[in-house]
């Protein structure tokens, strides 16, 4: 039982390992502006796990802000609101558990990935 305890806190620990990489390659974009390999290179430096990648690799669009996030639009396009659309950002990581036994009840693997966008300007 200690074993699956610690399994299932490992498994949590590389979840927020990736969040907190893909908040990392965000913020460095914010800080440097976009830079793919730098981003990317904050990625995967952001903890000390060696398995977590920027997968897919960090991306440059125009977009608006809605309600349900950021919506995708031509650069230069007027927003709702009469705001210019602005640059952003998305930021990927990707990592994969493999838990410390077998249960046969339960995947032997699990691929954590995450997602953050940051408005650059």
């Amino acid at each position: 039982m200690v074993v699956s305890v610690t399994d299932i806190g490992l498994a949590l620990y590389r979840k927020m390992q990736v969040e907190n990489a893909a908040q990392a390659g965000a913020q460095y974009a914010i800080a440097r502006g976009f830079d793919t390999s730098g981003i990317s290179n904050a990625v995967t430096s952001a903890t000390n796990a060696t398995d977590i990648t920027a997968s897919p690799p960090p991306v440059q669009f125009c977009g608006c802000p809605t309600s349900g996030g950021v919506s995708a639009v031509t650069c230069g396009t007027t927003c709702t609101g009469g705001a210019q659309a602005g640059t952003y950002t998305t930021v990927s990581a990707r990592a994969t558990y493999y838990t410390l036994i077998d249960y046969q009840i339960v995947a032997a693997t699990y691929t954590y990935s995450a997602q953050s966008t940051a408005r650059l300007q």
